[in-house]
């Protein structure tokens, strides 16, 4: 456990400080085909009306993504990501002009179209590889941008071979999109890692992750990690251990469901939405939260300064204890 190290970032032309407490990112999926909840959200008036409950809810920045970045999944057009997102983004800075829009996108055509709709956070997963122009939006509006790691692509990055040092990868990966991103003007000062939890890592790489995140801190940048509803964590709360690498979010990966066509089943339920994939019961679902509360709380306490989740409601108690333990350290 660490004493978290103190930011300050500019969003929508206001200073903001990072460190104090844990900042919630809610997720918002405007897709058919996301991992948790393809499809539920694609509607423009269930979508504002999601966000909006979000931000009730405790939400401080609300992340909407219009392309699915599952493992296997396939890029979408900018112009149906755009048909996706616009409506949504533009309704919400309508609605609540103070609340805060982050455009998770790889494209600089849609992040330059989401930023005039409203979005004044970029998140791109790719950290600049797929489309460097997108750094220039980010100059160009001062925008925060989000830098994830990520190994390969989303259609191919669960599959073999993995890095054999995770930690090599990670550090080499951010330090090509940090000196990407400043190369093309944007301020330091304005720049946020995220280590790409189940992007391109095994199970057991996603915990070395989690258990040394204040490696993370050589960048001298503030911090966002997103372990909501991935398979490594569900993994684990359903009684496998770290050796089985993790095949798709979303999926809990216990010996029943590994019994005979395994690889098709999988591949499959890859597809379908979180909570339409076993008929999980109430009591499923809660161990589930607790556990993405465990990720969560395990994250703040060794350094995140934003956490990505899809259940605010759940997640927040838990982001509170990790910041009063953080705090009381501080203060000692």
């Amino acid at each position: 456990m660490l004493s978290r190290h103190k930011f300050e970032i500019k969003v929508g032309g206001r200073k903001i400080r990072l460190g104090e407490r844990t900042l919630i990112m809610g997720v918002l999926n405007v897709t058919p085909d996301s991992f948790s909840d393809g499809g539920r959200y694609l509607s423009p008036r269930r979508a504002i009306e999601h966000a909006l409950k979000m931000a009730r809810q405790g939400a401080d920045w609300i992340d909407v993504g219009g392309e699915s970045t599952r493992p296997g999944s396939h890029p979408v057009p900018a112009e149906e990501e755009l048909r996706r997102v616009i409506p949504v983004i533009q309704a919400l800075h309508h609605r609540m002009p103070t609340l805060k829009i982050s455009i998770d996108t790889t494209k600089a055509e849609v992040a330059e179209e989401a930023v005039r709709a409203g979005a004044t956070i970029i998140n791109d997963v790719s950290g600049l590889r797929f489309d460097p122009k997108l750094a220039g939006v980010a100059r160009r509006h001062g925008t925060p941008l989000i830098l994830m790691h990520i190994r390969g692509r989303p259609r191919t990055m669960q599959q073999k071979p993995f890095a054999k040092s995770i930690w090599r990868s990670v550090s080499t990966g951010l330090a090509w999109s940090i000196r990407a991103a400043i190369r093309s003007g944007v301020h330091r000062s304005q720049l946020i890692v995220d280590p790409g939890l189940g992007f391109g890592k095994t199970r057991r790489q996603n915990f070395e992750i989690l258990a040394e995140l204040e490696r993370l801190n050589i960048f001298h940048l503030p911090i966002l990690v997103g372990t909501s509803r991935k398979s490594f964590v569900q993994a684990i709360v359903a009684g496998e251990g770290l050796a089985k690498r993790a095949v798709a979010p979303g999926i809990s990966l216990t010996r029943a469901a590994l019994k005979g066509g395994a690889t098709k089943r999988l591949t499959k339920i890859a597809t379908k939405s979180f909570w339409a994939l076993s008929g999980m019961g109430r009591e499923s679902v809660h161990r589930l939260l607790i556990g993405d509360a465990a990720a969560v709380t395990a994250s703040i306490l060794a350094g995140a300064h934003i956490v990505r989740v899809h259940d605010v409601e759940s997640i927040l108690p838990a982001a509170r204890i990790a910041d009063a333990i953080l705090n009381a350290r501080s203060r000692k």
